[in-house]
């Protein structure tokens, strides 16, 4: 029994620090400027998705819901519509990469400051969700979402 309970422990001890050599991955990524290898880790599409969502969101929340008929209507669909093409082409590899590097100076009160060294929170919201936080939270931080897809964490979600 007791070679089992070590076992599970051990396994458990490697699933929770699987995530944190992904932190370090991607600390080495930034630093090097490797957008190559910060595209291995960042699920594209999931960033895109989770910014419509925001977006519209943001929309309900400052219009309400289309009103059917009319100039305002017709207005809001088209944003909604202009928003969502916004982000297609706005959210590329290249702002991801930046917006991770303004997180970093923004949370750091160092003058290099490190992807690692920025992290005020990490840890499992679920069992294929890791949550990082970069800052402290009354002086609006940047969220980072990981995801396990196809046996590597990758950034899923950057909420500013």
């Amino acid at each position: 029994m007791k070679p089992l309970l070590t076992l599970l422990l051990i396994a458990a001890l490697a699933y929770g620090a699987w995530p944190l050599y992904s932190i370090y991955r991607i600390d080495d990524a930034l630093g090097s400027g490797d957008l190559e290898a910060l595209e291995e880790m960042t699920d594209l599409e999931a960033v895109r998705a989770e910014f419509k969502r925001q977006w519209e969101s943001a929309m309900q929340r400052t219009g309400g819901s289309p009103q059917p008929g009319g100039l305002v209507g017709w207005l809001q669909n088209n944003l909604n519509q202009l928003g969502g093409q916004a982000v297609d082409q706005v959210i590329t590899m290249e702002w991801v990469r930046e917006a991770l590097r303004d997180a970093v100076i923004r949370a750091a009160d160092k003058p290099r400051p490190y992807f690692i060294g920025s992290i005020d929170f990490a840890f499992f919201e679920s069992y294929n969700r890791f949550l990082i936080r970069l800052g402290d939270l009354g002086e609006d931080p940047t969220h980072l979402v990981l995801r396990v897809e196809d046996k590597i964490w990758r950034i899923s979600g950057i909420y500013r």
